[in-house]
């Protein structure tokens, strides 16, 4: 690391780790819901701007932002890398996924690209800080899509913590879909049989895609869960409801696997002789492409902090997902590691929650941040590495439309 830049990187995060772990540990005590991050918006905003980021807040979406250093607007094209920011939390459970540490990791890596850029003023090249809400179910990078926040962009870079480490996780593509049975009400003992029992609908339903899970393959997942099943235990279910989450390794298998969910869907409501209604939300996310020069390039860096990667360890389970990166690594370079906080813990866990406000998470957290800076730096540096990384991006992307033709 001769480079004076790799020294201001480890230097910033290490002299502002104290400050990095105050705004994980602000966010991370006041959990917010999807759409509604309106205290972490503010808080990370205003740190940004008193570390002479221009930022604009509410950008695209109330409760994103987007900060960028330097601030002015040179007429000549410059490289731009992106740290994104996830800040969003759990319902009843608050930040059991650790969103407080990708805050932190994507603050503290954006504060120290900015470092180096200061320390080699040569450097023609913008570090852009993101703020992406809603990546719990939200879409918010795919509204950010949309509205041409990543048209700009170069390289986007974020990491994930998790009880493991892994340079390419096998974070993978998902829909959800709402269903609503529609039956008719009766008294359930004196008149059962003038009744159409919606709950029995949703039953069979569930009972379906739990049966349909034993023919699936190993990267599919189902989950569903009952959000409506009736009023009084007298009354015969006239309407009932379920929430259906499918995923599967990229969007051809997840076609497939819709597929089979509503014969599920329809099979339950020819049973039961009810009416069925279903709503698919349209924005699924993508599948993870991780650029694998970016991620050798992390690599590099991480494990000359003594991180030890567990790709392709058979013992090791990595952490298997989805995320609205999926959606952005498919239009900007990417990655999106996982790094473990020192817990055994599962993500979407109580015991999560607390791995990821304690004081064990801050140095694999930070570790992350320097790794995500340095790989930045790298490609604000270097023209070649830049160029790797896109051809790599461009076979990727090639990669895909063959498969799925």
């Amino acid at each position: 690391m001769s480079h004076p830049g790799f020294a201001a990187i480890l230097k910033k995060i290490e002299t502002e780790k104290e400050k990095f772990d105050a705004i994980s540990k602000e966010v991370w005590r006041n959990p917010e819901l999807r759409f509604e991050e309106r205290h972490a918006h503010n808080l990370l905003a205003d740190a940004l701007e008193q570390e002479g980021f221009k930022v604009q807040r509410h950008y695209i979406l109330p409760t994103a932002f987007r900060a960028e250093y330097p601030p002015d607007r040179s007429s000549e094209r410059q490289v731009q890398v992106a740290v994104l920011c996830e800040y969003d939390a759990l319902p009843a459970i608050g930040h059991a996924c650790g969103h407080n540490l990708i805050a932190e990791s994507s603050l503290a890596a954006g504060f120290a690209i900015k470092a180096a850029l200061e320390t080699d003023p040569s450097i023609k090249g913008k570090v852009i800080v993101i703020g992406s809400p809603a990546e719990e179910g939200g879409g918010g990078k795919i509204f950010q899509i949309e509205g041409g926040v990543f048209n700009d962009i170069d390289v986007a870079l974020m990491a994930h913590p998790s009880p493991t480490d892994h340079l390419f996780p096998p974070f993978i593509a998902i829909k959800r879909l709402t269903v609503d049975y529609k039956g008719k009400a009766a008294h359930a003992s004196g008149y059962p049989w003038e009744g159409i029992n919606a709950l029995d609908a949703v039953v069979a339903c569930y009972n379906s895609l739990a049966f349909l899970r034993q023919q699936i393959k190993p990267t599919n997942r189902i989950h569903a869960i009952i959000t409506k099943g009736g009023v009084i235990e007298g009354i015969i279910p006239e309407e009932a409801q379920m929430k259906i989450v499918f995923r599967a390794a990229n969007l051809e298998d997840l076609k497939s696997l819709q597929e089979k969910v509503i014969a599920c869907i329809f099979a339950a409501a020819t049973s039961t002789g009810c009416e069925v209604m279903y709503n698919i939300n349209e924005r699924s996310y993508e599948h993870l492409l991780t650029n694998k020069e970016l991620a050798n390039t992390y690599k590099k860096h991480a494990e000359a902090m003594g991180v030890v990667f567990q790709d392709g360890d058979h013992r090791i389970i990595p952490f298997m997902a989805s995320t609205d990166m999926g959606n952005v690594s498919h239009i900007v370079p990417s990655i999106h590691p996982t790094f473990s906080i020192n817990t055994s813990a599962p993500n979407h866990s109580k015991a999560f929650t607390e791995a990821a406000g304690a004081t064990a998470a801050q140095t694999p957290t930070l570790n992350a941040a320097k790794a995500l800076a340095l790989t930045g730096l790298e490609v604000l540096q270097s023209t070649e590495l830049l160029n790797a990384v896109k051809r790599q991006f461009e076979e990727d992307i090639i990669a895909e439309n063959i498969g799925s033709s």
